[in-house]
């Protein structure tokens, strides 16, 4: 019998859950449990259900079956009113960023401080909080620009400023990397390892990079250099780093980067070599 605990420390769980759209099954009576300060990081091919699994996190997609328990409360039974409340202590950077072109940077990321529910922040908190959130993405003279104005790494990094101004308990990324070259690439993950080793945040990141989940498992951000270290002490959050893979709408592997790559199932196999 699980403790109290142990219950507590379930960020997010998925109780046989089911998503169809139309005829297609996009998710096959998933279940898993997501713990505190675990990073996740979920592969699979195109439309396996990788995004899906995202948004009914987030309550965007509400299952046809089944439960979805975040912080422990079920939020397949919540209203949309209620959900704004969840939603409020999680983070989530959409594919291509998703900023609003007609908003200025410093707008984009003052968003989700001034829509969340049950907290009032003064004009001056919320100018501090974006600022400080900019800085930590190193985008800290971007605030009067406009997304057009900066490159798609640039603009990954707002993404992350406006996932993470909140200090959100659960942070989720949806392809991160996509289209960026492989140095933005990393620099983009240096960030997002950023705010997992200093903010204690629990982690999802979708990704087609096998490289992205080796920095995750391997590496940590170092403050003082501002830069990529070897993950050190078992209790690292690189360590707590957990590898999925999503196939037909079912995770067909969970483990270590070592059983991953150790695997020898055909579709398994091919996402720990590349």
């Amino acid at each position: 019998m699980s403790s109290a605990h142990e219950k507590e420390d379930v960020v997010l769980e998925f109780k046989d859950v089911t998503v169809r759209f139309d005829e297609t099954v996009a998710l096959d009576r998933l279940s898993f449990q997501v713990r505190r300060g675990e990073t996740w990081v979920i592969l699979g091919a195109a439309g396996t259900g990788k995004t899906v699994l995202l948004k009914t996190a987030m309550g965007l997609v509400h299952p046809d079956d089944g439960n979805v328990l975040v912080f422990g409360e079920d939020i397949t039974l919540l209203e949309e009113s209620e959900l704004f409340r969840i939603r409020s202590e999680i983070g989530m950077l959409f594919q291509e960023s998703a900023l609003f072109d007609s908003q200025t940077i410093e707008e984009n990321v003052a968003y989700p401080l001034r829509n969340q529910p049950g907290r009032n922040f003064s004009p001056e908190e919320v100018k501090t909080k974006v600022v400080d959130a900019l800085t930590f993405v190193g985008l800290g003279k971007t605030l009067d620009k406009f997304p057009s104005e900066l490159s798609g790494g640039m603009r990954r990094r707002v993404g992350i400023a406006r996932a993470t101004v909140t200090d959100p308990v659960l942070a989720i990324y949806d392809s991160p990397t996509a289209g960026l070259d492989p140095i933005t690439a990393n620099n983009i993950m240096a960030f997002i390892a950023k705010q997992r080793e200093l903010k204690h945040t629990t982690t999802l990141i979708v990704t087609q990079r096998y490289q992205d989940g080796i920095l995750m498992a391997n590496y940590q951000f170092d403050p003082e250099t501002e830069k990529w270290k070897a993950a050190e002490g078992e209790n690292s959050p690189a360590h707590r780093t957990i590898f999925v893979v999503m196939q037909e709408g079912r995770i067909v592997f969970q483990g270590s980067q070592r059983e991953l790559e150790a695997s020898t199932d055909d579709y398994v196999s091919k996402f720990g070599k590349q």
